[in-house]
């Protein structure tokens, strides 16, 4: 099932793509929470059933996918956690050892955005900006210390997460990762939420970036260091994962700040991120002064 945040006339709704319609699952009663996935994804297991219900359904309010705005699934995730180095060979582009454990940071919900919204930078605040392909997860009931093997029954599905990143202020100065992964923006994900029953294995899909139509970015996520599976128990071991949070889980190698000359974002650059079965992410870069 692929779980959608839609606008339409002006309003927000939860949905399900249906190949080229959206069904309307607040028009069937569920609960929209601010007009995104939230409400659906804190209620459970079983209002996740109603949603397949509802999207089977030959009654149910359904409109062309070209007549609705996709938008970012949950607006405002109570937590976005993101994971650095999670790749051999991107560990080895930065120059840096391959961690023991998984490298945690954050990027605050400020910085969502959905599918064919810009990202926005000022070069007065920071002017390296990096483009990063990574699998996102997204979690569908609390999580607090849970086992490595039970781990993934913790997961809703999966999603395209583009972990963007100003390198002069993650690297340089008073070297702040937090920051330079958190402006306005910097987190475009999407375009939905696929269920993990349509995903068997997370660590088997393969993941590529192309900036103005060039390839940058290749892999597979089972080239990951440390599994989705690992990581939702690492982190759940001190930070309780709640529904709706969401799991940046890291990049490959091909990222900008390591090519020589280095590759930096500009305005009027379009990125597209595609992951099997997940769907395709597009957004433009635009500069503001």
């Amino acid at each position: 099932m692929k779980l959608v945040t839609f606008e339409r006339e002006g309003k927000t709704r939860p949905g399900v793509l249906m190949g080229e319609r959206v069904v309307d699952l607040a028009a069937a009663g569920l609960p929209d929470s601010d007009g995104d996935l939230l409400g659906i994804l804190r209620a459970g297991p079983d209002m996740m059933a109603r949603a397949q219900a509802t999207a089977q359904a030959p009654g149910s309010v359904s409109f062309p996918l070209g007549e609705v705005r996709l938008r970012a699934p949950v607006f405002r995730p109570g937590k976005i956690v993101g994971i650095g180095l999670n790749y051999i060979d991107h560990c080895r582009e930065a120059k840096l050892p391959v961690p023991e454990f998984p490298l945690l940071f954050a990027k605050f919900p400020n910085s969502v955005i959905g599918p064919d919204e810009d990202i926005v930078f000022d070069r007065r605040i920071c002017a390296e900006i990096d483009y990063e392909v990574e699998l996102g997860v997204v979690m569908g009931a609390r999580a607090s210390r849970v086992d490595e093997a039970r781990a993934l029954d913790y997961v809703a599905g999966y999603t395209i997460a583009h972990d963007v990143s100003a390198r002069d202020l993650q690297f340089r100065g008073a070297q702040q990762w937090d920051h330079g992964k958190s402006i306005d923006t910097f987190c475009p994900w999407g375009p939905y939420v696929v269920t993990k029953d349509e995903i068997p294995d997370p660590q088997a899909l393969d993941m590529r970036l192309l900036l103005n139509g060039r390839e940058l970015q290749s892999s597979n996520t089972g080239n990951m260091i440390f599994s989705v599976a690992q990581l939702v128990s690492f982190i759940s071991q001190s930070i309780t994962l709640e529904a709706g949070d969401l799991i940046v889980t890291g990049t490959p190698f091909g990222v900008g700040f390591s090519r020589q000359p280095p590759i930096y974002l500009k305005d009027g650059d379009e990125c597209v991120l595609e992951i099997s079965g997940l769907g395709r992410l597009r957004n433009r870069v635009r500069e503001v002064l």
